[in-house]
């Protein structure tokens, strides 16, 4: 389920604080309460359950579309961006190993963003991107939609997007950090 700010108790005071809009949820966000280096595992990800069916609270942990997650944290608010500050890193065969790792040096009050293509394959709810960014692709429908180049240089991509993009342009990629 997702916090709102009427039931709203910080799930990791330590490092974030979801701040939100006065504009509706989806202009909510989730800011950083300490200051992390590239690198950096912020949080292991636990209390993690699965998601009966996507939704755009669910992050996909695998190649199948079944394979969806909630977060039951303020980590859902954790936002897209075209150039990451974080990655949901669930590249372990054991979830118990699965965190939430910095991409860039973060300081205290940043916004912490992450990249959906990174662990979505075919998002249910396309969006247009507003990160403006210089990088960023415009319209967000998941990895499906992406080119190998337009995923390079993200930060970080999870392994089983590499191998559905392999499969889908009848090659081998082996790398989940290109």
């Amino acid at each position: 389920m997702k916090p709102t700010q009427e039931n709203y108790v910080p799930s990791h005071p330590d490092i974030c604080i979801v701040e939100f809009s006065r504009d509706g949820q989806y202009n909510s966000c989730l800011r950083a309460t300490a200051s992390f280096k590239a690198g950096q595992i912020l949080v292991p990800l636990r209390g993690l359950t699965p998601a009966p069916q996507r939704a755009y609270t669910s992050v996909q942990c695998g190649p199948a579309r079944e394979d969806n997650i909630e977060l039951n944290s303020d980590l859902v608010y954790v936002n897209h961006s075209c150039n990451p500050t974080v990655a949901f890193d669930l590249s372990s065969k054991d979830p118990a190993r699965w965190h939430l790792r910095a991409l860039q040096d973060i300081s205290e009050g940043d916004i912490l963003t992450f990249f959906y293509p990174s662990t979505e394959w075919d998002m249910d709810q396309p969006f247009d991107c507003q990160c403006g960014d210089r990088t960023c692709l415009g319209k967000i429908r998941g990895a499906k939609y992406l080119s190998v180049q337009e995923l390079k240089g993200r930060g970080f991509i999870n392994q089983w997007i590499w191998d559905l993009v392999a499969l889908r342009d009848g090659r081998t990629v082996t790398k989940s950090h290109l």
